[in-house]
């Protein structure tokens, strides 16, 4: 497959064993954030919002909220800061993800938009490492150490 017929979007579908409101709220509460992914995290969950997370050490995710509407639907702006390994531009990305309830659970539906395949396939990876971890947090497991954080979590 060329260049110009590779994907550039990653998208899941994936089903959590928790209502909506509680997949929310490990979306855009950081305490909760951080349980999934992340070292630390810093989000003002509303349209226009700044939010940070230090995803492993040295690399760090910035964007903003563009829409909120709680617990259905997200959408917000993603990239990489500087100086760390990420090959994305600051808040130049876009993710969506839609809420839906399944049952007694949610299926959530993902939608990252990246300038180039190689960004889609990283991202993909990353992704899918971080929403397995979410599914075990949501559900009110304990997702353990990410084995991905480079130094040990006290």
């Amino acid at each position: 497959m060329d260049a110009a017929t590779e994907s550039t979007t990653v998208e899941r579908e994936l089903v959590i064993d928790a209502d909506p409101e509680t997949v929310w709220e490990f979306l855009v509460d950081p305490d909760k954030a951080t349980r999934w992914m992340g070292i630390s995290a810093s989000l003002d969950p509303r349209p226009g919002g700044a939010y940070r997370v230090e995803v492993i050490p040295g690399n760090v995710a910035i964007g903003e909220f563009v829409e909120l509407d709680p617990p259905r639907r997200l959408v917000q702006t993603w990239g990489w800061e500087p100086g760390g390994a990420g090959d994305v531009a600051p808040a130049s990305t876009r993710i969506e993800i839609e809420l839906v309830p399944n049952g007694d659970g949610t299926t959530l539906r993902f939608r990252h938009e990246l300038p180039t395949p190689k960004a889609a396939e990283s991202h993909a990876h990353g992704w899918d490492h971080y929403f397995e971890r979410l599914v075990v947090a949501a559900r009110g497991d304990d997702p353990g150490v990410d084995p991905w954080i480079e130094r040990p979590m006290s």
